[in-house]
């Protein structure tokens, strides 16, 4: 097959755009290094100190554990819970699929402040029966991020489903497999990289949000988001700026080693071929 290269103009365009992009983001590595108290370009001086900071500073640690932990958990609810409502809706094909997918997304088109605000009161409510699981703590936090990602995780799962043959299906149906052994040795496994995706999509979406978290938490269950949104909002403490250097870092060499591994499958199969 031919291969098409971008036009030296396309190619330049492409770049002026990353650049107009990233530049806000490159404008972060700078001011990470000041040694000033405050949100300020370095004049000359360069230092570490708000690095050592996130090092030295127990909360910023227990933050990202803790936003790590509420990721985890919110992550496997929302996926197991958008993976059931998918299978039954492509397995069974209910009358009114249209409407319970409506119903479901519901959280995806909704104001954020308007499923802050519910969630709160759930939770307040909730945290009269039960202070282990209600309002200003973790697992309430858990399942207030799973009510976001699920809309999420559906659409991704669905988008797999949509692309799976229904005849696998129906020749395992008429060889007698139960609706058990169809969804998980016949369409889970053909799904699985839809599956993965809508898992990694909803630990993200619940590593980063901070709309609902500052409704329904106070001072125990203090996430990472919400800790940089008290840092910029109370004294504007450079450290969130070495740890947004330190997120980029990741976010970037994560982004190279899946662009590496694609690239050695890619020439591993033209190799085989």
């Amino acid at each position: 097959m031919p291969t098409y290269r971008p036009g030296p103009v396309s190619l330049i365009l492409a770049i002026l755009v990353a650049l107009f992009l990233l530049l806000p983001l490159l404008a972060v590595i700078p001011v990470s290094l000041t040694p000033s108290r405050m949100l300020a370009m370095p004049a000359g001086e360069l230092s570490l100190r708000h690095y050592r900071s996130l090092i030295e500073d127990p909360r910023w640690l227990q933050s990202i554990l803790l936003s790590i932990r509420i990721g985890i958990v919110s992550s496997a609810i929302s996926t197991v819970l958008a993976l059931c409502f998918s299978l039954g809706v492509w397995m069974f094909q209910p009358r009114f699929t249209a409407a319970l997918v409506g119903f479901v997304l519901l959280p995806m088109v909704v104001p954020p402040v308007v499923s802050a605000v519910t969630l709160y009161f759930l939770l307040t409510s909730i945290s009269g029966v039960s202070s282990f699981f209600g309002y200003d703590t973790w697992l309430g936090v858990a399942m207030a991020h799973s009510v976001m990602t699920v809309p999420f995780a559906t659409v991704l799962i669905l988008v797999s489903l949509s692309q799976l043959d229904r005849r696998i299906d129906l020749a395992a149906r008429g060889l007698g497999a139960g609706v058990w052994e169809r969804a998980t040795r016949v369409i889970m496994p053909n799904i699985k990289f839809g599956i993965v995706t809508a898992a990694l999509l909803s630990f993200v979406l619940s590593w980063e949000e901070i709309g609902v978290t500052l409704f329904i938490t106070s001072v125990n269950a203090i996430t990472l988001p919400r800790l940089m949104w008290m840092g910029l909002r109370d004294n504007i403490d450079p450290a969130i700026a070495a740890l947004s250097v330190i997120l980029i870092i990741i976010t970037v060499l994560v982004l190279a080693v899946r662009s590496f591994v694609v690239r050695l499958r890619g020439a591993q199969g033209e190799g085989k071929a």
